[in-house]
Order: structure tokens, then sequence, then C-alpha cells
């Protein structure tokens, strides 16, 4: 493993422990130059999950997109880089577990908002504003509504 600090090929492995979800290793290394730690996941490779577009073109499945759309919603919220890379263990687990070889992209999106959902609200109306593509005010207040509604729901039961 080379180091990503001075890209010196010999670096040591500190700390070995499974990570949370236990789907992947998590390993501690320490570069044998510089003396640098960085961390490094060793995962278990699968059979690659095509993604089916609106367009109808299909794109392999790209955690660090889905990860980059979440990053954008939750700006400036308080949400963990924790919270949003667990979001995305999550979906990444219920398509690898669904043994399907291909899954559409509004089936991920709804699992994002599913999920931002409970985490924060505001980060949940930012996705789906761009997910959804909200024509005008309207289609916006109308799933402000939804929010609204579902959260006064709740709160009487």
């Amino acid at each position: 493993m080379r180091c990503p600090f001075c890209n010196y090929e010999d670096t040591k492995v500190v700390d070995s422990r499974p990570s949370e979800e236990n789907n992947a290793i998590r390993r501690r290394r320490q570069c044998e130059k510089c003396e640098k730690r960085f961390t490094t996941y060793e995962n278990i490779e699968t059979i690659p999950i095509m993604v089916l577009k609106k367009d109808k073109t299909i794109a392999p499945f790209d955690r660090q997109k889905l990860l980059n759309g979440i990053v954008r919603s939750c700006n400036k919220r308080a949400v963990s880089m924790q919270q949003m890379e667990q979001v995305v263990d999550e979906i990444e687990n219920v398509i690898h577990n669904s043994f399907e070889k291909q899954i559409k992209s509004s089936s991920i999106g709804e699992m994002i908002m599913d999920r931002l959902k409970g985490i924060d609200e505001v980060a949940y109306v930012r996705f789906a504003s761009v997910y959804r593509q909200f024509k005008d005010i309207n289609t916006f207040m109308t799933e402000l509504a939804k929010i609204l509604q579902e959260k006064n729901l709740e709160e009487h039961s």
C-alpha cells in the first residue's frame, strides 16, 4: 500500500478491525518513511450493479456520486459526514442484498429521500427539489405540505 502523503511503497498495519456494518475491514496504517498515519478499508469484491437512469441509459453504480448528492443536500446543516456515509452504506447494502443486477435510479432516489427525511427535513427538501425537479413554487409547496402533514400525524399519535 502506497503512502498517500509521500508515495512511499512500504506501510505497516497498526490496527485492524471490522467496520461498523461488518461489511469491510478497517485498517489503520503508518508509512515507514514519513510516519504519517492513514486509514484504508478492505471490501469484498462484488458483481457490479448497474443503474437504469431516467433517460434509459445504463451506468455502473457509483457510491461516490450518491455521497456527493447527499453532501450537497446537507450543506450547512447539522448532519455529520458519518451520518451521510451511513445513509450511503445502508442504501448500498439494500442494493447488494437485493441480488438484482440492475436498479432504477428512481428507486435509489426514493431510498435517499426516505433516509434524509428522518435525519434532516431541510436536507430532504433540498434533495427532493433537485431529484423531483420541482417545476414551480406550487410543486415545492405541495411537498412541504406533505412533510408538515406527516409531522402533525406523528406528533398526535
